[in-house]
């Protein structure tokens, strides 16, 4: 891993903040889809309501932000050099969001020909995404067990797309196939070989910089990625046996290593030595002790099948993984970086450091913080609504009005940014 960052090879600022951008009114379209379905939503994870919003908030919001944060960290903090990134992201970027936007339609209509649709333009817009991030992780010198859970964090991504988009054609096209398997091994994938693999390798690289704390220790960086992708080669392996015991024990040794980084975190987070309490640092916090929450809730419905019986014990795991985990830990990192973005291409401008205005400046502490004690109350008002129908309007509204603040937040960053930009490029002209 290089020592430092390094500057030189950040793509324009546009690339990663039309990602950003994007990336809050998926979550917006998400909340008000549940207020205005109501208690239906949360009946099963296989109603076309569920299915439509766990889309929205992993291909709407997740893949938006963590695509536009890969496109800044690969150049900056592992060396890589993603090639063409404006005229990449131009083009993956609009592929993703009519994908999405079509997959969720078909699922919530029940039309069959847009789910078709979705799906080639899924494998276009990942594929293309994947193959120039691939190609810049494996061509960095840089080393470490970053770049290795993120080199597994893209192969996660890939598997990911091919199964959902296999998924969508034996929806669209009634292909007698597995759907229960196939949906678990994609969902798994999808969860924990893309998305939590890239959050466990940042966070090694980003919370002891960022939030100050001792390094992870070597040997968990070590084993921490393999061990889980070994532990996802074998729950596919219900493909192609059906072992109730081989399965549970796979579940619960990927459940525990889930546990043991969520507990790691949270342990590196409490014996800093300086104590921080941004609301970047709480929304990590939020996200460990959601996940921490899943897995103890995970092992507890394998091992007492009457529990797991219930299937609102599905969605009770989805809303915990989603919004507790990804929104809550996707959030923290989106204020980090979005004021990062700032400082850095300001900077770059040339002008004298003391022109370039402090990253607090970029997007007020007390709206971060107020977005994010709205964001854990539409998530302890999502959970409530899993058992409590009546509450769900009131927690898609809670959800749809976190995620409005959190896009104003960021606009307002880019506001800041451009005004900036235009004071210092005015200073130029009249020199």
């Amino acid at each position: 891993m290089h020592p430092s960052l390094s500057f030189d090879q950040a793509p324009p600022i546009s690339v990663p903040y039309r990602f950003f951008m994007a990336a809050p009114w998926f979550g917006v379209m998400a909340g008000v889809l549940l207020a205005w379905s109501g208690p239906d939503a949360f009946a099963s994870r296989w109603t076309p309501e569920a299915l439509a919003l766990t889309h929205l908030l992993a291909l709407g919001f997740m893949l938006q932000a963590m695509s536009g944060a890969l496109f800044q960290f690969i150049p900056v903090a592992v060396g890589g050099n993603v090639w063409r990134p404006k005229l990449v992201a131009n083009t993956v970027q609009p592929l993703l969001v009519l994908a999405t936007l079509l997959l969720v339609a078909g699922f919530l209509f029940s039309r069959p020909g847009l789910l078709s649709a979705a799906a080639p333009l899924l494998l276009l817009g990942i594929g293309g995404f994947v193959v120039v991030v691939a190609l810049a992780l494996w061509q960095t010198p840089a080393t470490g067990m970053t770049l290795w859970a993120m080199r597994m964090a893209m192969g996660g991504l890939a598997i990911t797309a091919l199964f959902g988009s296999l998924l969508a054609e034996a929806l669209a096209h009634g292909l007698s196939l597995p759907i229960v398997e196939l949906t678990n091994i994609h969902l798994a994938w999808g969860l924990v070989g893309w998305a939590l693999m890239l959050l466990a390798g940042v966070s090694y690289h980003v919370v002891p910089m960022f939030q100050l704390t001792r390094p992870y220790p070597l040997r968990f960086t070590r084993w921490f990625a393999p061990l889980v992708l070994l532990g996802l080669l074998a729950w596919s392996s219900q493909l192609f046996f059906d072992d109730a015991s081989w399965l549970l024990a796979i579940a619960l040794a990927l459940l525990l290593m889930l546990s043991a980084y969520a507990g790691l975190t949270l342990w590196l987070q409490y014996t800093r030595r300086r104590k921080i309490h941004d609301a970047t640092s709480m929304c990590f916090r939020v996200a460990m002790l959601s996940l921490l929450a899943f897995a103890i809730s995970g092992a507890a419905f394998f091992l007492h099948p009457e529990i797991s019986a219930d299937p609102r014990s599905t969605v009770w795991l989805g809303v915990l993984a989603f919004v507790g985990v990804f929104v809550s830990a996707i959030t923290g990192m989106m204020y980090k970086i979005t004021p990062f973005l700032n400082w850095l291409h300001l900077q770059r401008l040339g002008a004298p450091l003391s022109a370039v205005p402090n990253m607090k400046k970029m997007i007020p502490a007390d709206a971060m913080t107020g977005q994010l004690r709205l964001h854990v109350l539409a998530l302890v008002l999502l959970l409530a609504a899993v058992w409590q129908p009546g509450l769900t309007r009131l927690a898609g509204l809670a959800l749809a009005a976190s995620f409005v603040w959190l896009g104003w937040n960021l606009a307002g960053a880019v506001r800041r940014y451009q005004s900036f930009r235009d004071q210092i490029r005015a200073a130029f002209l009249h020199r």
